[in-house]
């Protein structure tokens, strides 16, 4: 009884290290933003003060790779910037998270053509896919609480790369 009173006032909690760990970087998601056609729009007001990504502890958006662990894909990729998707991937900290934002980035869209990749999964790895034309912000936040719960269950993309469609 002694114990429990003093542990109230003092405020004294107990946890697992891996627990702290895990969810510390559930909340602290950096994601690089590689906005590369219209879906982008979308993205910035994902990003902005309406929907309010801080409640998720995702506002701060590195442009630097190397200090990211989330790279959000917005947009058509051609097979010229196929490659510079690839090295900003190969730039980023493990462990990294990858979404493809919207039908262009996702399967090519409208454009059947030869210079459009038909999905950016074929040159990275992809743990969430957003679907629409362009999709709404609040689908990309169900995307961010989507890679936060792979996060939490402490799954990597090296141990479990399931696909998550969010549309």
């Amino acid at each position: 009884m002694g114990i429990n009173r003093s542990n109230q006032s003092e405020g004294f909690i107990t946890t697992r290290l891996d627990a702290l760990m895990s969810w510390s970087l559930k909340n602290s998601l950096w994601p690089m933003p590689l906005g590369i056609s219209c879906c982008a729009i979308e993205m910035m007001a994902f990003a902005g003060p309406r929907f309010d990504v801080a409640r998720f502890g995702a506002e701060v958006f590195r442009f630097s790779p190397r200090q990211s662990d989330l790279l959000i894909v917005a947009g058509t990729t051609t097979y010229k910037m196929a490659r510079v998707v690839r090295k900003i991937y190969d730039q980023m900290p493990d462990p990294k998270w990858v979404v493809s934002m919207g039908v262009c980035a996702s399967t090519g869209g409208m454009y059947r053509s030869y210079p459009v990749v038909q999905g950016i999964d074929q040159f990275v790895p992809v743990d969430v896919y957003v679907a629409g034309c362009p999709p709404r912000p609040d689908s990309l936040l169900k995307a961010l609480m989507e890679i936060q719960k792979k996060v939490e269950a402490g799954k990597t993309q090296i141990e479990e790369r399931g696909k998550v469609f969010v549309g």
